[in-house]
């Protein structure tokens, strides 16, 4: 089986390779016999989530590109020791890695075989949520939901400047993604981030891109960093899946 780089999510501030969504996903996908690699990238400074975010609020600290060389060192490591790699992330992992995706494409760097990307935030601001993702937020399941505000400051924190919000290989939504792998779009039900998953979604496949999308039933964002619970269940059988049916090295 070909290696997985797998990219753990944390709003670009959080996170680690202890946490669930790290290393029991690592873990439950090691056991099926495929090696699997975490990265630990460099994070950017902690944000207050109440407050409203300018540029010139932004704490001293590492932002972008610091943590999408990372990932790619990464990739470039295994790709130096494995004649294929797939790729994937949760979340900001997501979002690192089709951006490491997008910016290798450009480069002439390794291309992973295929990627699988789970409830990624793509998009520099969230796009518009449609009526029927909104009706899924309604009401008490609103109340943890990523507002427009909360993703303008989140992104914002990680990109450092609005220059480099405009940036592609910062967010990889709205860019020409032409030539990308094979790619899972993994969504939680009930999920504002998920209008950044859809808009992608349309993105690769008008751009020809083999993409398959699929939406956990009455789930939450951060699903996979919940074993024990049946979104966890479906979304990781969902990933399990895929990389069996587009793993270049069994082809």
């Amino acid at each position: 089986m070909a290696p997985l780089l797998w990219v753990h999510g944390g709003a670009f501030i959080g996170g680690g390779l202890d946490q669930n969504e790290s290393h029991a996903v690592a873990l439950g996908i090691a056991a099926t016999g495929r090696p699997v690699i975490t990265v630990d990238y460099r994070l950017a400074p902690a944000v207050n989530w109440l407050k409203p975010l300018a540029e010139r609020d932004l704490k001293p600290g590492t932002r972008y590109p610091a943590a999408l060389d990372d990932v790619s060192a990464a990739l470039q490591w295994i790709a130096n020791r494995a004649p294929h790699v797939v790729l994937g992330g949760a979340s900001a992992g997501a979002a690192l890695a089709a951006a490491t995706v997008l910016r290798n494409r450009d480069s002439g760097g390794f291309r992973p075989d295929a990627l699988a990307l789970a409830y990624g935030t793509f998009h520099s601001a969230l796009p518009e949520v449609s009526p029927a993702l909104r009706r899924r937020i309604r009401g008490w399941h609103g109340i943890t939901q990523f507002r427009p505000s909360t993703v303008d400051r989140m992104n914002l924190n990680y990109a450092g400047s609005h220059a480099a919000l405009t940036d592609p290989y910062a967010f990889p939504g709205n860019a020409d993604v032409t030539g990308f792998p094979p790619t899972l779009l993994l969504d939680a039900d009930r999920d504002s981030l998920r209008s950044s998953g859809e808009k992608f979604r349309d993105e690769l496949t008008s751009a020809g891109v083999h993409t398959r999308h699929q939406v956990v039933p009455r789930s939450r964002h951060g699903f996979l960093d919940r074993p024990g619970r049946s979104a966890y269940d479906i979304g990781f059988e969902t990933i399990i899946d895929w990389l069996a049916s587009h793993d270049p090295e069994k082809s």
